[in-house]
Formats: structure tokens, sequence, C-alpha cells
């Protein structure tokens, strides 16, 4: 049999040491909260172990609630680190019931039924593990997708464990113990925790790298300004895709913004083009879109659509925009903006060709006086720039 104390100090010892490598992987990323919670929470385990194997030697009840309500505790903790890398708000359906379960655990142990302590604080501990893992489960997608669901398996083992661990002590019927339990269950799950939380901390590290990797990608693919995907994401989502009869371009260029910077100002002209993108926004689902291509130019990628709809689309942009009023210091500002559309064909277009039927068409718009949306298919059958006004 392995020697109970060393099991303990090997706990402890390799939770103080994934601790210490949150902290300072947190110290140089303050964004990834998340990290910063999975540290505290190991931290409280540690302390736990520690007060675990001092209680083993000189047991008494106060100490004994002590460790008890550390070992919910730090999982309860590392619940909402979970929580918080998947986005789940709702952190009341964690600790309501867990603090509910610590009050109980208490008041047992208070009243001499420290078995009964060690009992319901293994199930809130299974309870708790059993949540990260169906949580991790459910929201196993995206490109961290294998990771989740080895933490969900990690996460399924050690809850075992704690079964185990309290199985034992309900079949004996130990509801006064007085010492700390120490059985066959106890030892494995010692050992499984350790390999278990190792295992935790090492995948609480990849996910942290994996959420940098995707947001310096978000970040590239971001106008900063406007928050709209730009021409760099329109490439990467578009560059090598097949326009088909039913997936079309329109291209927006803002009239006479030039003017605008000139006599507004540029502030004035980042909350005209800020304006705009919240506009073209509203049209963005799925199957839509939007991208700022720089300057006063955008894109509105439109898929699954015939071209009347499309043209409705960009046509309800260009009118939805024209009503928007801008306060500036000189008076109220309203501006205008100008589309073209470019359509795929039955044998399929690329992306440049599109966008130079688009780039086309708003010319055409251009030059018919801007403040209008002109269809390029509409357009060559006319046989000529003539219009569709929005």
């Amino acid at each position: 049999m392995l020697d109970y104390s060393s099991l303990l100090l090997a706990a402890a010892l390799s939770g103080m040491c994934l601790s210490i490598t949150m902290f300072a992987i947190w110290f140089a990323a303050p964004q990834a909260r998340f990290v910063l919670t999975v540290a505290c929470g190991i931290l409280v385990l540690v302390a736990h172990v520690v007060l675990f194997w001092h209680y083993a030697r000189h047991p008494s009840p106060w100490l004994c609630q002590i460790v008890l309500a550390l070992l919910s505790l730090g999982f309860l903790i590392i619940c909402l680190s979970a929580m918080q890398y998947l986005g789940v708000r709702d952190y009341r359906r964690a600790i309501l019931p867990t603090l509910a379960a610590m009050a109980v655990c208490a008041g047992a142990t208070y009243f001499g039924l420290d078995g009964v302590g060690f009992i319901v604080t293994y199930a809130t501990v299974t309870a708790l593990l059993s949540l990260i893992g169906v949580m991790f489960w459910i929201k196993g997608g995206g490109h961290d997708r294998r990771i989740l669901l080895v933490v969900s398996f990690l996460s399924g083992i050690c809850a075992l464990s704690f079964v185990l661990c309290g199985a034992v002590l309900l079949v004996k019927g130990q509801w006064m113990l007085g010492v700390a339990p120490d059985n066959w269950a106890e030892r494995l799950n010692s050992v499984v925790a350790v390999a278990c939380m190792t295992g935790l901390g090492a995948l609480t590290l990849s996910l942290h790298h994996l959420q940098a990797q995707i947001e310096l990608k978000a970040e590239t693919m971001t106008d900063p300004l406007t928050g709209l995907m730009n021409r760099r994401a329109l490439t990467a989502f578009y560059g090598e895709r097949v326009f088909g009869p039913f997936m079309s371009v329109a291209m927006f260029d803002l009239d006479h913004f030039k003017r605008t910077n000139d006599v507004f100002g540029h502030p004035v002209g980042d909350q005209v083009l800020r304006r705009f993108a919240a506009v073209i926004r509203k049209y963005a689902r799925t199957g839509v879109d939007a991208f700022r291509l720089g300057g006063e130019e955008f894109v509105l990628v439109m898929s699954r659509m015939t071209e009347e709809k499309a043209y409705d689309i960009a046509s309800k942009i260009s009118v939805a925009f024209g009503a928007e009023v801008v306060a500036t210091q000189l008076g109220p500002l309203r501006s205008t903006v100008s589309g073209g559309i470019g359509f795929g064909g039955t044998g399929g277009t690329s992306l440049d060709d599109v966008l130079a039927e688009a780039d086309a068409a708003l010319y055409a718009a251009k030059r018919a006086g801007r403040n209008r949306v002109i269809s390029h298919n509409k357009a060559s059958k006319a046989d000529a720039p003539a219009l569709r006004s929005a």
C-alpha cells in the first residue's frame, strides 16, 4: 500500500506548482480571467490537502469543518472557472446548491456526525465535477472540441473517485468517525485527484493558448474602428469560394466622404463610418456577412438569395443610412451612400470577378448622381450604366 501521507504531499505539491503556473500566466495575460479563477480554486484545494494532513494527525471537530468546507469551496471555484471559459453566466446554479450543502455538512459535523459531513461533501464535489463534465461535453465544439472532451472525461473520472469515497463510508455506516477516513477509496482518490488535476492544469494551459490564438485571429480579421470584418476576413472566408447564381456582393461607398472629413473633421468622419457600420450590421445574419474594405468602402456578401432580394436589402441599407443624422458643431449632418451589386453565375464566378462587377455597378451609381444602388445585371441588360435607384 502507498503511504497516505506521501499521497497527500504529492497532491499538495502538484497543486501548488499548478497554482503558481496559473498565477504567472494570469500576470502575463490579465484578460484571461478564467486562468486566475482556476489558480484560486487550486490554491484553495492545496490548503484543504495541507489541513487534511494535519487533521489526520490531530483530529478536531472545528478543523474537520474547515477541511470539508475548503474541499467544496475549491471545486466550486474551479466549476465557476469552467463557466467563465464557456460563457455560462448563471453562476447561481452552482453557488447556491453548494453553499446549502456546505451548511448541511457544517451542521452534521457540529453535532458529531462527521462521517455524514464527509458523505455530503463527497456528494457535493461529485455534483460539481459532473456539472463541469456535462458543460464541457455540451459545449465541446469548434477548434477546442478535443480538449473540451478530454476535460469532460477527466472530470468524470475524478467525480467517480469521490463517489467511491462516499460509497465506502455509506456502506459501512460510518456516520461518526472522529478521525480522518483512511481506506482504499481514499488512497485511490488521492492518486486519481493528483493525476486528474495535473491533467486539467495542462489542459487549462492549452485552452488559454487556444483562446489567445482565437482572439489574435479575430483581431487581425476585425476592423478596429467599426467592429466589422475587414478585407483579410473577406479573402479568408470567400477567397476560394465559387459564387453561384444565388450569391451576390453589394459594394458601398460613402458619398463625398472626403468633403465630410475636410469640413467637419476626422472625428466626425469616424462617427459617420461607425453609423453606417451600425446600419449595415442590422442586415447581417446567417448567409449575409458585412465587411469594411478600408476608407469609406464596405462590402456585403449575400448567399442563398435571389437577385431581387439582394437588391432589396442593399436598397434598404442605402435608405436607412440616408435617414441617419450625426450631430456636429456645425449643425446636423446627413450623409448618403452609393452601392453596386455583382452576382455569381451559373457556371461559378470567383470573388474577384464578382467584386469587379459590383465595383463597376458602384461607379455607375456614382456617375448617375450618387445616393442610389445599381444592379450590374440590370445595367448590363440596358447596355449602359442605367439606373435603378434606391
